[in-house]
């Protein structure tokens, strides 16, 4: 395999020399007190901050770095709380490679795997995605700093942002013209604990995204809040390591059969959704979250395979305490008893509840602020709590000021994640349109510091001075008489 990844090594550099990637450096160099500054700093090196630092590299904007608090190799959720077997995206999906052929998941595979096993692949199993990843980092060399969290996001003068770091124990400050937040569903949110739950102690529950030691389930009762993926691959992962058994409690009369999200993967959606009135932005939305997400069929059948695997319908919780060693749960079909509890309830939007983002989050308008002013005029009673508390962001996902609380330098921060799909689509949250997100929005920045620095711009053409003629290909003559 080692010879294979070398040769698709040469492979993606010849290619990309083929249509100049990178482009070549030609960002004005920014100082501040003294030093230069970074032109970009992305926040998050999971697949959405890797497609946004290749996008970076891609047209010309080298000077930016990569920032994610974990350890290499296990940035994003692949290869830590998320625990399905495979990925429910279709294997054909381009992902993060910039609409590059031969950085396609399919490439890296066929490399590593031959051919032939391109066909008998179903769905990408889960750790293989977390490994293409990792050589996608590999192969572009994106500048990628690890355990590396960022504390504080603040605009502290006109085109540069102050980064509070904690790096090796020490806290430290860096500068940018622009910081992208890249991390994904914790970025823009926080976990959602009904407040039933949230009052328990910590050693009798836990939420789906929390580090779970699912081996000291063994021989455990277990109940799982929800009926999402996440409710059926803890409720798997905990009968796989041998659960005595797992109740899922299910809220719903019935588990939804349609995922609505699919309808709008086409191009038109991808490139022209952030163009939509806001009416019909929020029908969109509104309508597809309502109809919920179903949990992908094989991690239903990964559940209800196990005989000691119940699904309870129409099965709303009401109430847990502790009782002793175990937690007793009232819900609307009754009274039950488990050992532990895992609230596969998502998360909450909520920027206010980002620690980074204490400084700026009460100024930063939401859909909920723009709606209220837009009173009369479009009827949302009943919109999605999730979409009323998304972001209210610019055509190229920076942050706006709520009105009256007007902040410098609130449009240098750009929100790439799945809070940014009111505003700009369903492009910069999960595999299909991830390309297409990252290339919008490093467009717009390209398209800012051009159009911010135009008399240097101005000034450097007025110097260059290379000849494509020399004054030697001709000679002057006179007109011919007569």
């Amino acid at each position: 395999m080692t010879t294979r990844l070398a040769d698709l090594k040469r492979k993606v550099q010849r290619e990309l020399e083929w249509i100049d990637f990178p482009a070549k450096t030609w960002v004005r160099p920014h100082e501040f007190r003294g030093r230069t500054i970074h032109d970009a700093v992305v926040i998050g090196a999971g697949m959405a901050g890797l497609a946004v630092s290749a996008s970076l590299k891609r047209y010309g904007i080298a000077n930016h770095v990569v920032l994610d608090m974990a350890p290499a190799r296990q940035e994003g959720p692949w290869v830590t709380y998320a625990r399905m077997e495979t990925l429910r995206s279709p294997k054909i999906l381009p992902g993060p490679c910039l609409n590059i052929p031969v950085l396609t998941f399919r490439s890296w595979f066929e490399h590593c795997h031959g051919e032939d096993a391109w066909a008998g692949l179903g769905l990408i199993p889960r750790g293989m995605w977390m490994d293409y990843l990792i050589w996608f980092r590999d192969v572009l060399d994106l500048p990628v700093e690890n355990n590396v969290k960022v504390l504080d996001v603040d605009p502290v003068a006109s085109g540069v942002i102050r980064l509070t770091i904690e790096r090796d124990g020490q806290r430290q400050e860096i500068f940018t013209r622009k910081a992208i937040l890249a991390t994904g569903r914790d970025g823009s949110s926080s976990q959602y604990l009904p407040p039933v739950i949230a009052d328990l102690p910590g050693h009798l529950r836990a939420h789906a995204a929390d580090p779970i030691d699912f081996s000291a389930l063994a021989g455990r009762r277990v109940a799982v809040i929800g009926a999402g993926a996440s409710a059926m691959d803890n409720a798997a992962t905990a009968l796989e390591n041998g659960a005595a058994r797992v109740d899922l409690l299910i809220r719903r009369s019935d588990l939804p059969r349609i995922n609505k999200y699919l309808g709008l993967g086409y191009p038109g959606s991808v490139n022209g959704f952030a163009g939509l009135s806001d009416a019909w932005k929020i029908r969109f939305l509104d309508y597809v979250m309502s109809a919920q997400t179903p949990p992908p069929r094989p991690s239903v059948l990964r559940v209800s395979r196990h005989p000691n695997a119940f699904f309870h319908l129409d099965c709303g919780l009401l109430d847990a305490r502790e009782e002793g060693d175990a937690v007793a749960l009232k819900t609307t079909r009754g009274t039950m008893t488990c050992d532990f509890l895992i609230a596969a309830t998502g998360f909450d939007v909520s920027l206010a509840r980002r620690p980074e983002l204490h400084r700026i989050a009460p100024g930063i308008r939401l859909w909920k602020d723009r709606l209220d002013a837009m009173a009369g005029q479009i009827h949302c009673n009943e919109i999605n709590g999730e979409l009323a508390s998304s972001p209210d962001l610019g055509p190229n996902f920076e942050f706006q000021p709520k009105t009256g609380m007007e902040r410098q330098g609130l449009d240098d921060i750009h929100c790439f994640s799945f809070a940014a799909s009111l505003s700009l689509g369903k492009v910069s949250g999960d595999i299909p349109a991830i390309s297409d997100g990252a290339d919008k929005l490093v467009r717009g920045i390209a398209a800012q510091f051009f159009q911010t620095d135009a008399a240097w711009h101005f000034a450097n053409l007025e110097q260059f001075t290379t000849p494509e003629i020399f004054g030697d290909e001709w000679c002057d003559t006179a007109l011919p008489t007569g």
